[in-house]
């Protein structure tokens, strides 16, 4: 389908634009969110008389996203999570979960629609994630996923919680053996024990 776009779209192109996408798309997602005319004689009318309009409600909104990406850019939140052992989430974290800390913060003009989250988190750690607060002004805010608030401290200032927790455990861990067995020899119980279970087989 052929459409005129009325806000830049990354990869497709400017204000203005006349470009050719998939049905679906243009069906489904530009149109219905005014991102996009159909491309016909009465909509390029009507888009080149109210051109100067749409410019400048863009730039205006700009404007706005520029501001709120001063604060917002390199903004970490904190994200408390049950994990196992291993780092794996019981669950994961969403683009609503995102948003909400977000908001929680005060950066309450970012919508679900402008975070960038390719698949949700599904790991203890540190992410960078895009968000959209614009078009043409995208920032990146990062998400630390922790167990606890003194974890996420830890990952904030680098620490690789899951490996020094490895480490750890692996210093600590200590086999008790005999010094004098045998090479694969099973450890036996004291002659008392061995004396008891013949007397109860008895």
């Amino acid at each position: 389908m052929e459409i005129i776009l009325l806000e830049r779209i990354e990869k497709l192109g400017a204000i203005g634009d006349i470009v050719t996408v998939k049905d679906g798309y243009a069906r489904n997602y530009l149109l219905p969110n005014k991102k996009a005319l159909r491309s016909n004689a009465a909509n390029k009318a009507v888009f080149d008389a109210n051109r100067a309009r749409i410019e400048a409600e863009n730039a205006a909104r700009r404007s706005d996203a520029e501001k709120e990406a001063e604060t917002v850019a390199g903004h970490q939140i904190v994200l408390i999570r049950q994990s196992s052992n291993a780092g794996h989430l019981y669950g994961s974290v969403a683009v609503r979960d995102v948003v909400e800390a977000l908001h929680a913060d005060g950066h309450t003009i970012v919508t679900k629609a402008m975070v960038v989250l390719e698949r949700p988190i599904k790991t203890l750690g540190v992410f960078d994630v895009k968000v959209a607060l614009h078009p043409e002004v995208t920032v990146t805010v990062q998400v630390n996923v922790a167990r606890s608030p003194e974890e996420a401290e830890l990952q904030k200032e680098g620490v690789d919680v899951m490996a020094s927790m490895f480490e750890k455990d692996e210093s600590g861990f200590t086999e008790d053996y005999d010094p004098n067995a045998e090479p694969g020899e099973i450890a036996v119980d004291s002659d008392e024990d061995v004396a008891d279970e013949a007397g109860e087989e008895a």
